[in-house]
């Protein structure tokens, strides 16, 4: 890795003020684990009340309910974290009106931070610097802050949904949009057998590309590949990683690059399952 002097935190500068800056104008709110109060729990017998690149489909403002026994949200979303199924999101459901079980479920920068923080073990992406919510979409903007940097630096923005029905319908990470680090293949929602081929396009310079195959329920990676030396103005990337994973499974791909002015800088992710 190159000193500052090369340009890199310019470049991260650049990333977080661009992609942070679409909406409100004036400086990004930072949130850290110290979320919005969560809604009151209702008692059990109640009723239940581009530009960027992206790693899922285009997003809709309406979400169908899940058949019995079907995993995706919406028909085609894949369930990334925290739940696999719609019936681990229920039972949650059920848990959260009878005692108020684990609130942060109901707010989507909590669960983005969580998942960035401690499913992917990116121990320093601790705060969202934008969230824009749409309907059962939200994208938060997760990142870090740097010694030398006056705002926070953006690394990715995650894109989650509800996950069931009603308003305490837990968010669900689906994948994320991407910007100068792109997760472009395999394609979203494949049948993805090992080895598995992974690439995309990135802009910086002395990148070094760790890749890494996970799925909930695992604190290791079922699959990694580190580190592949990349750089450039929208250069191409690829690598190969093996992973082993039960059939069936839904699975996260993560490809992340750092090491100038954090560990880890930049992260985007897709989902895929075995075959």
């Amino acid at each position: 890795m190159r000193a500052l002097t090369v340009g890199v935190l310019p470049l991260l500068a650049v990333l977080g003020l661009g992609v942070a800056g679409c909406g409100d104008a004036g400086p990004p709110s930072t949130a850290t684990l110290s979320p919005s109060p969560a809604p009151t729990p209702p008692s059990p017998t109640s009723p239940t009340s581009p530009a960027p690149v992206t790693s899922t489909p285009p997003a809709s403002t309406t979400q169908a309910r899940p058949a019995p026994h079907e995993t995706l949200i919406g028909g085609h979303y894949q369930p990334l974290w925290p739940f696999s199924t719609p019936e681990e999101a229920a039972a949650w459901q059920r848990e959260y009106r009878a005692n108020g079980h684990e609130p942060w479920h109901l707010d989507a920068r909590r669960t983005a931070i969580a998942f960035s923080r401690d499913f992917l073990g990116f121990a320093g992406i601790d705060r969202a610097v934008k969230t824009v919510t749409d309907g059962p979409h939200a994208r938060v903007h997760v990142g870090f802050r740097a010694e030398d940097a006056s705002r926070p630096l953006v690394a990715a923005v995650v894109h989650l949904m509800r996950y069931g029905q009603g308003d305490d319908a837990p968010w669900e990470v689906v994948g994320t949009d991407d910007t100068t680090l792109s997760l472009t293949r395999p394609a979203y929602g494949a049948s993805a057998g090992s080895p598995l081929t992974v690439g995309g396009r990135v802009t910086g310079v002395d990148e070094s590309i760790r890749v890494q195959v996970r799925h909930p329920g695992s604190d290791t990676p079922v699959g990694e590949r580190c580190c592949l030396p990349a750089g450039g103005e929208n250069a191409a990337w690829s690598a190969r990683v093996s992973f082993t994973a039960q059939p069936g499974r839904t699975l996260t791909v993560v490809a992340s690059t750092g090491g100038h002015v954090a560990e880890v800088e930049r992260f985007a992710v897709t989902g895929v399952t075995s075959p």
